[in-house]
């Protein structure tokens, strides 16, 4: 009993820090995408100005994350049987939206500045780089300590944005010795490609898990290996797998138990095969037991 309230102990206090760390990168960010904002004008430069808007989706997303985080701690209730984790999609598609249009906008102006170059402050643009480099590195190194998948994955992201801002850093080096001011809009036509980039992975990844896709990890195949270990069981058949947020995986499946097994086996055989299937990250599972000779219609959808 101890143990047990050791661990739910363990689990809420990472659940609060994961909160904190991830609202701590979501102010930082914030405040410096306004900065930056107000910096590009100033400096004239697109580039700064499109990593303002890369810099003001990574401030959404981190204002979804830090919302549904706090979402997540609600259990499953009448209206939403799974729980409220689905939800995290409605952010990340109005984050899609927001990143999709602003990369439009400053890509519209950026070939603008192709054909007709307009001189930046290149000095200015180096001074607004190394903050950038430094307050995207910082709520990096925060997010990265973290152990919640949530922290990783966000972390990682800011991780793009201190390259992006690398590149600003560089690019504005150069002007300041070279008179290039075409090196500018170039910049960001690259920044705001990269964006684009990352947005139709995001769209792709997004689609699968609203259309109940098969996550990639893991596949039927591994999931049908480890649970036909089991002393026991002679099948596995009509086998789902799907993902509510691209995280928390489910999984539905038909047992085919051999006969002669008292209720005491059986019980034994559905606990050993939760227990591998948690070990494949599978968190939610909703197994039916049906004995070696007996007819089931979906015997031949998916068969071991």
């Amino acid at each position: 009993m101890g143990h047990l309230h050791e661990h739910n102990h363990s689990h809420h206090h990472h659940h609060n820090e994961a909160e904190g760390n991830i609202r701590f990168a979501f102010l930082l960010n914030l405040l410096f995408a306004v900065i930056e904002i107000a910096g590009g004008f100033i400096t004239n430069s697109v580039a700064i100005l499109s990593d303002a808007v890369h810099d003001l989706g990574d401030s959404l997303s981190l204002a979804f994350a830090w919302y549904f985080q706090r979402v997540s701690k609600r259990g499953r209730d009448e209206r939403y049987s799974y729980g409220y984790r689905r939800f995290s999609l409605v952010g990340a598609m109005i984050n899609t939206v927001v990143l999709f249009a602003g990369s439009l906008l400053v890509i519209v102006e950026s070939l603008r500045r192709v054909i007709r170059p307009e001189e930046a402050d290149a000095r200015g643009m180096f001074i607004l780089a190394l903050f950038g480099v430094l307050i995207n590195g910082l709520a990096m190194l925060r997010l990265r300590r973290g152990k919640s998948l949530n922290e990783r994955t966000v972390g990682l992201h800011l991780l793009e944005d201190v390259l992006g801002w690398v590149a600003v850093l560089a690019g504005s080096a150069v002007m300041m010795f070279v008179d290039v001011p075409v090196l500018d809009p170039l910049m960001s036509l690259a920044i705001s490609a990269y964006i684009l980039f990352n947005i139709y992975r995001n769209l792709r990844q997004l689609f699968r898990v609203i259309l109940q896709g098969a996550p990639s990890t893991p596949s039927q195949a591994d999931v049908e290996a480890a649970v036909m270990e089991v002393e026991g069981l002679a099948g596995i058949h009509d086998l789902h797998l799907w993902s509510m947020d691209g995280e928390y995986i489910i999984l539905s499946a038909h047992l085919v138990v051999k006969p002669a097994l008292g209720a005491a086996d059986i019980a034994r055989l559905k606990q050993e095969v939760k227990g591998r299937l948690l070990g494949l990250n599978i968190r939610h599972c909703t197994l039916e037991i049906e004995n070696e000779p007996e007819d089931c219609e979906f015997r031949d959808s998916c068969c071991t």
